[in-house]
């Protein structure tokens, strides 16, 4: 591992959180938990975990152009910022669509998408969507409820598996989809189906829309849960990037691989401590508690008032 490279992951990551800061100032709302929770696992996977081809779709975002169908020829998906689908490249399936805005933000600190791309979020008829669909920039698939992408991921790895393709199916998750009886179902197939060339990662922040899991439905030990399952789990510190590579190489044969990376909603961020258990989606309440959050989060990423005035 180069220096060099541990650089850009860590740039990246930094640059993905200001990019959803300042989104968030800029419409006086925006997922910042997940960016502060998410930003190193994605940073890791798009710099160093994934081997993509170049983007197929244009780095200005198309409009959408409905959904796809044998009559409708101009339809995409949004997995074109992926590369196109080749034997030897990976899939990449991002579950949680919630997490939209901070998926476009890796995309354009990849340079997978142009710099502006966000000026297209959430206007009709564009397919910047706020929650992402199978047509959203670096969406394969529309997931619908929670915990529908990990057997989406699961079909296309044991398809590509019997197929004999070389190139892995990566997965995006959150831990509230742990909350489903889906995803423990998927886990059991995986594993008895021997689906080894998947590679699953959940963002383990402890949040969901309702507030902390634990006040909803507490996953208790989960790493014990998801192991009982006859699959390969490493529990990790989701901001360790050693952690992320150590994890990413311990997959076993005829096992799949899960990444429980913890986190947390205020990483880099420290300031949304005072929104706690409410950190889903920030809004502001009045124009000074915009100005106190400008203020402290600003200051924690070392951003300029004025570049979010510009904004």
């Amino acid at each position: 591992m180069t220096l060099s490279n541990q650089q850009k992951t860590e740039d990246v990551a930094a640059g993905i959180r200001k990019r959803v800061f300042l989104h968030t100032m800029r419409n006086n709302g925006g997922y910042l938990s997940q960016a502060c929770s998410a930003a190193e696992s994605l940073a890791f996977l798009y710099n160093e975990a994934l081997k993509l081809g170049e983007p197929t779709l244009p780095k200005v975002p198309l409009p959408f152009a409905g959904a796809p169908s044998a009559h409708n020829p101009d339809a995409f998906t949004g997995a074109g910022y992926h590369g196109p689908f080749a034997p030897e490249y990976d899939r990449f399936i991002i579950s949680p669509a919630h997490y939209a805005l901070v998926i476009y933000s890796a995309l354009i600190q990849m340079g997978r998408m142009d710099e502006h791309a966000l000026d297209h979020f959430n206007r009709d008829g564009g397919s910047v969507e706020m929650i992402g669909a199978e047509h959203s920039p670096g969406m394969e698939v529309t997931t619908g409820s929670l915990a529908q992408g990990l057997s989406m991921a699961a079909g296309v790895a044991w398809a590509r598996k019997k197929k004999g393709e070389p190139g892995k199916v990566w997965v995006y998750m959150s831990d509230g989809e742990f909350q489903e009886g889906q995803t423990w179902e998927c886990l059991a197939a995986m594993s008895y189906h021997g689906i080894d060339n998947i590679r699953v990662v959940v963002d383990v922040n402890r949040q969901q829309c309702d507030g902390a899991m634990s006040s909803v439905l507490d996953l208790g030990d989960l790493p014990a849960r998801v192991s009982s399952f006859g699959v390969t789990c490493r529990s990790i510190d989701g901001h360790d990037l050693d952690a992320f590579r150590t994890a990413a190489e311990s997959a076993e044969p005829g096992k799949p691989l899960i990444i429980l990376a913890n986190t947390s909603p205020f990483q880099g961020m420290e300031f949304l401590k005072k929104r706690f258990p409410r950190l889903h989606y920030v809004r502001f309440k009045s124009a000074e508690e915009r100005q106190e959050m400008q203020t402290a989060i600003a200051a924690e990423l070392g951003v300029d008032e004025a570049e979010i005035a510009r904004a």
